[in-house]
Parts: structure tokens; C-alpha cells; sequence
């Protein structure tokens, strides 16, 4: 779980499915029970935090006023982050906005705007899979005590 936690904030290390994984660990024990549905719901939340993860720069990008040039920046650039470590997975969606909305036409500052959003949205991807594996160990400590 704690795995988990830190995988949260480290790009690249899939913090909300390690943790998932560390509720299956904790039920293939004797001392723990998790219920089925428990452990359903869970993934079904895992699977749409995942997912989420790859979604929430490119939505940043278009409430900051980003066109689809800085949406497809974006997600390109969530893409294309992976390949180059923990820093890609931040620079690459902010770098994927701003070039995205250059290459539409856009000026350098509302193109700025559309990055800083995408870097928002990945903040705060960052801040929802915090959440969910926090509530994932607090149910673990829980079904111990």
C-alpha cells in the first residue's frame, strides 16, 4: 500500500493499481476478508482512476481555453512523457499543450495558458489517485484492527 501511495506521486509507477494489488495480497491472507463486492468495487474505481490518470491533462488543457490542437497536445504528450521517465510524465502533457496550440495558430501566452492547465489537470489526476489509495489503507488498517 505504501507502494501504492508513493507510486502516486512518482510518474510512471502505477500508484492506484499497486495498491489494489495490495488489498488482493492482504486478502490471499488468513487474517484478512474483504467481501467480493469490496473488492469489485475497488477495482471498477481503480480502472477509472487509471484511466482518469491519462484523461485529466488533456480536460485541464480545455478549461484553461485550450482548443483540440492543445487537447491532442496534451495527450500526445502524456504519451510520449512515458518514454523519457518520471520528468516526461510531467513536461510531456505542459509541453504537448503549449506545442499543440502553437502549431494551431495560437499566440505564446494563450498557448502558456493551455500548458499551465494540462500541468492543473495533472495535478490533479495526482490528488484524486492520492485519495482513492489513501481510502484503500485506511480500509486495509481497518479489516487488521
Amino acid at each position: 500500500m505504501l507502494i501504492g501511495i508513493i507510486g502516486c506521486i512518482i510518474p510512471g509507477l502505477p500508484g492506484t493499481p499497486i495498491a489494489y494489488a495490495g488489498l488482493w495480497i492482504a486478502q490471499a491472507t488468513d487474517r484478512i476478508d474483504f467481501s467480493w463486492q469490496f473488492l469489485l468495487i475497488w477495482g471498477i474505481v481503480t480502472i477509472v482512476v487509471s484511466v482518469l490518470d491519462y484523461v485529466v491533462p488533456a480536460w485541464g488543457t480545455k478549461q484553461f481555453g485550450g482548443t483540440k490542437w492543445g487537447v491532442w497536445g496534451s495527450t500526445l504528450g502524456v504519451f510520449v512523457g512515458l518514454f523519457f521517465g518520471a520528468l516526461g510524465v510531467i513536461v510531456g502533457p505542459l509541453a504537448g499543450a503549449i506545442l499543440g496550440e502553437l502549431l494551431g495558430g495560437k499566440e505564446i501566452k494563450e498557448a502558456l495558458k493551455a500548458g499551465w492547465g494540462s500541468f492543473i489537470g495533472l495535478l490533479f489526476g495526482t490528488v484524486i489517485k492520492l485519495i482513492c489509495c489513501g481510502l484503500m489503507t485506511v480500509a486495509l488498517i481497518q479489516a487488521i484492527w
